[in-house]
């Protein structure tokens, strides 16, 4: 039989992008295709300040992230684990940080997430 893969959020998503909100930021956002997309996107239970802070070791007080319904948008700011151009900071742009989300798995019927 063969092992089909997990439903992620990008799966579920029109686009999920991510780029600088200043030299020490990142803001990611998740277009959600529609309604059921981005109830899931937008459930607390599943997506939150401490599983943002797990996926890009970050500090959890200091993940922002807002939910906007009537767009089907759930936001996410934090801030960058180096500054802008720095001589560590390996995307300038913050143009990748989005894979991560993208690629989580979204949860199943039961409430538990797909690996």
């Amino acid at each position: 039989m063969a092992k089909t893969c997990p439903t992620t959020l990008g799966d579920l998503a029109f686009e999920v992008r991510s780029k600088n909100a200043g030299p020490f930021w990142v803001t990611m956002e998740l277009f959600m295709r529609d309604s059921d997309g981005y109830g899931i996107a937008a459930d607390e239970s599943f997506l939150n300040e401490g599983t943002v802070a797990e996926l890009y070791g970050v500090d959890e007080t200091e993940v922002q992230m807002f939910r906007i319904p009537s767009l089907n948008v759930v936001k996410i700011s934090f801030p960058r684990p180096v500054s802008q151009a720095s001589l560590r900071d390996r995307d300038i742009h913050s143009g990748q940080h989005h894979v991560p989300l993208a690629m989580l798995p979204v949860p199943t019927a039961n409430g538990t997430r797909e690996r």
